[in-house]
């Protein structure tokens, strides 16, 4: 593993971003009590630590309404691994039973953390299809909201709903003792439009639910420790950055550090510990005059025009791109008549690099073929810079730890390989120490995340085994951060050197 970690660093003065204060949404929603059923339900698809924000040199254009939600994909296809060295899901999963002893100090705890998840393995596996079976889009996360409140309560831990005023974010708490460390646990829960859990969000909320209550098993195993437990359920993880909200509510503040994981496509019975991209949505609408197309366009002002000039300029702009940078969007409009000219059009745009450092200069490029599009046009534009996504900067002293526990007890292998992808836990990871690995679970050929395949796949037993295998090693490294001073001290000087590395 590559010990050479970058971390949180002087650049993100850059940032800023304003929060969005969204209306209250209505949709029935199903009971939690309903039962997981044996096959897919016809319910329908859809921290005060330094912190980094949007570039403000980004934000001249009109900011979005209060109410305004803008749903976007920011594709979180952490696959990894060339296609034909992927894990196909006729491929046997491993027993993931421990290989041989680690923490030997703390051999006891181990097999407490490992019983307690094989002992829950089956109601994991009955939760995790629930929220599979009822997809809900981002913020929208009702149903997945009370049905893991429920669980954790039932499991004893002190439940706070609606946390922070995201109606469908929440906290559950458990704590011993009084000082003592704070380890962080993240539950994603949102699905996708039209193709539900095609990104696994079903398996990253029961890994986060499975963490915790293991946790709880080993503190209280030893009750000599002063310890605390956060797990946050994370709404809109797929485009509306509802980590990076609760970072900017103070929804992190306590934590000493913070864990989580994600299944993607990738080589059989391994993990990845590599960076994602930076992240910048553009939502631009062009406001013109309509006219008739044949009787007198000349008196008409053409929005559609000034799509068509932004993705053409942006287009030209791929030949001048570095080779990891991407942009990518779609052009919207309403009513639209070929012998109407149209008087307004919409786009959304992301703008992805390597580092938050390289994606200011490139999505200022990306704003200024939109801005010159209106001014070729003559159209009038309302452009919002959106929730950034930073790139992700795993702890490289909690991927180490990580990397040793699941390769020697479950033989996953680990590797560095980064991803495309990216996520709003980014953000997270330059405000604190944290872990964020890929793991692979058995899909089809070219059924990578967000794709149906994937879908499919996230339902499978042997994905459910490969993430139980994965929260195991996630709670044998959190409980080394809740009970040992020096390998905490040696996380907390990683993240600290690394954003002095960048000053």
């Amino acid at each position: 593993m590559d010990h050479s970690e970058v971390q949180a660093g002087c650049f993100g003065q850059f940032f800023a971003r304003k929060a969005r204060s969204r209306a209250p949404l209505q949709r029935p929603r199903p009971s939690p009590s309903s039962q997981a059923q044996d096959g897919p339900s016809e319910g329908t698809a859809e921290n005060s630590h330094v912190y980094y924000q949007v570039s403000e040199t980004l934000k001249t254009g009109e900011k979005t309404q209060q109410g305004d939600i803008s749903y976007f994909n920011p594709c979180c296809d952490f696959s990894y691994g060339k296609q034909d060295e992927r894990w196909i899901e006729q491929q046997q999963p491993p027993s993931y039973t421990p290989k041989i002893p680690t923490l030997s100090n703390t051999s006891d705890v181990c097999s407490v953390i490992e019983r307690t998840l094989d002992k829950k393995s089956s109601d994991l596996r009955a939760l995790s299809l629930k929220i599979h079976d009822h997809p809900e889009l981002m913020f929208e996360e009702r149903y997945a909201h009370d049905v893991l409140t429920e669980f954790m309560a039932e499991h004893g831990f002190k439940i706070t709903k609606h946390y922070l005023g995201l109606e469908t974010a929440w906290r559950a708490e458990y704590t011993q003792g009084t000082g003592g460390r704070v380890i962080g646990i993240n539950s994603e829960m949102d699905a996708l439009p039209g193709i539900g859990h095609a990104c696994g969000h079903n398996l990253i909320a029961i890994s986060g639910v499975g963490v915790a209550i293991a946790l709880k098993a080993a503190l209280q195993a030893r009750p000599e420790v002063s310890a605390k437990i956060i797990l946050l359920g994370t709404p809109a993880e797929e485009g509306g950055g509802g980590k990076v909200i609760l970072l900017e509510r103070g929804g992190y503040d306590e934590m000493d550090a913070c864990v989580m994981c994600h299944p993607s496509a990738g080589l059989p019975h391994s993990t990845s510990l590599g960076s994602s991209t930076a992240m910048q949505y553009f939502l631009v609408e062009y406001f013109g005059h309509s006219a008739h197309a044949g009787g007198a366009p000349w008196e008409g002002t053409n929005a559609l025009d000034a799509a068509f000039i932004a993705y053409s300029g942006i287009s030209m702009l791929r030949q001048q791109m570095k080779p990891d940078h991407r942009v990518h969007g779609v052009v919207e409009g309403r009513n639209w008549l070929p012998n109407v000219i149209p008087d307004y059009a919409r786009m959304r745009w992301i703008a992805r690099a390597p580092t938050s450092e390289d994606l200011i200069p490139f999505a200022k490029r990306v704003q200024n073929c939109l801005e010159a599009a209106a001014l070729a046009t003559g159209c009038r534009i309302k452009l919002t810079v959106e929730t950034s996504y930073f790139n992700l900067h795993q702890n490289s002293v909690l991927a180490q730890d990580f990397a040793d526990i699941v390769g020697s007890r479950y033989g996953l292998a680990a590797t560095s390989a980064s991803t495309s992808a990216s996520t709003d836990f980014g953000n997270v990871s330059y405000a604190l120490p944290a872990l964020h690995p890929a793991f692979a679970i058995p899909t089809e050929a070219n059924g990578g995340n967000h794709t149906l395949a994937f879908a499919k796949a996230a339902r499978s037993e042997a994905a459910h085994s490969a993430t139980i295998a994965v929260a195991k090693g996630l709670a044998l490294t959190g409980y080394r951060v809740l009970t040992d001073a020096e390998f905490f001290s040696k996380v907390q000087a990683t993240f600290e050197q690394g954003k002095k590395s960048e000053c």
